[in-house]
C-alpha cells in the first residue's frame, strides 16, 4: 500500500515536529518548510499528496502559497491557523484551500480532516463530459475549457461541479453537497459551499451575476442544468 507524503509548511519549529511526531506515526511520510518560499520547493522537487499549509508565516504567507500552489496543482490543502473568523475561513478557500482548521486543533480531528482529504483523491466514478458552445468538461482528464480556452479549477471546485453533473437537473441539498465534498463530519457549513460556488461560476459561468448551469434552490442546494443534447455518452457499457 502506497504511504502519502504530507508537506508541513509552519515557521515554528515546535510544530513541525510534532506534526512529524505524530503523523510518522500515523504512517505518514512527513516532509517540512519553515516558509511559502520553501514550501513551493519542495512541492516541486518532494511532491507531496497532501498539505498542511500555516497561514500566518513571514515573508510569504500562507494564503499566497496556497494560491501560487493552485497556479499548477491540486494537491489538497488543510489551512492552519489561529484566527477563527468567519472572513478568514472564506479568505482560506478563495485562496483554493480545501479544508480550514483553527488552532489548538485535536489532532484526531486533524487526522479526520487529512483521511477525508486524501479519500476525496482517490478514483471517482465515470460522469458523462460536457459539450456545449461555451462549455466542455470532460472528468476523467480533468480539462474544462471555457469558449476554447483551458479553465483552472481547484479540487474543491472541480469536485463540486463533478458532484452536480452526477445528479444533473436534480437539485442537491448544501447538506449532501458538503458531506461528498469536504467529508461526513461537515452540514452546516454553508458558507464554504457559498463561496466554492461563487469562484466555479466566475470561471464558467457567461454571466456570473446571472448563471445559466449552476442554478441556485433557494433554502434547498443547487442543480446543474445542462442543454439536453450537449451532453457527451458515457464511456460506461450499456446494456
Amino acid at each position: 500500500m502506497k504511504t502519502s507524503k504530507i508537506l508541513v509548511v509552519d515557521d515554528e519549529p515546535q510544530i513541525r515536529r510534532v506534526m512529524r511526531a505524530t503523523l510518522s506515526s500515523q504512517g505518514y511520510t512527513i516532509v517540512e518548510a519553515a516558509s511559502g518560499a520553501a514550501a513551493l520547493e519542495k512541492i516541486r522537487r518532494e511532491r507531496p499528496d497532501l498539505i498542511l499549509l500555516d497561514m500566518n508565516m513571514p515573508g510569504i504567507d500562507g494564503l499566497d502559497t496556497c494560491r501560487e500552489i493552485r497556479t499548477s496543482s491540486n494537491v489538497p490543502i488543510i489551512m492552519l491557523t489561529v484566527r477563527s473568523g468567519e472572513k478568514d475561513k472564506v479568505r482560506s478557500l478563495d485562496a483554493g484551500a480545501d479544508d480550514y482548521v483553527t488552532k489548538p486543533f485535536s489532532m484526531e480531528e486533524l487526522l479526520a480532516r487529512i483521511r477525508a482529504a486524501l479519500r476525496r483523491v482517490g478514483p471517482s466514478e465515470t460522469i458523462a463530459p460536457i459539450a456545449t458552445k461555451e462549455l466542455s468538461v470532460d472528468f476523467e482528464s480533468r480539462i474544462v475549457k471555457v469558449r476554447g480556452n483551458p479553465v483552472h479549477l481547484t479540487p474543491k471546485e472541480f469536485e463540486l461541479l463533478r458532484q452536480l453533473a452526477a445528479d444533473e437537473g436534480k437539485p442537491l441539498t448544501h447538506r449532501r453537497l458538503l458531506q461528498a465534498i469536504w467529508g461526513p463530519d461537515y452540514g452546516d457549513e454553508t458558507e464554504y459551499l457559498r463561496v466554492t460556488v461563487n469562484q466555479l461560476r466566475k470561471k464558467i459561468e457567461p454571466d456570473p451575476s446571472n448563471p445559466k448551469y449552476i442554478l441556485t434552490e433557494p433554502w434547498v442546494g443547487y442543480r446543474l442544468v445542462i442543454p439536453r443534447d450537449a451532453r457527451g455518452k458515457t464511456s460506461s457499457s450499456e446494456s
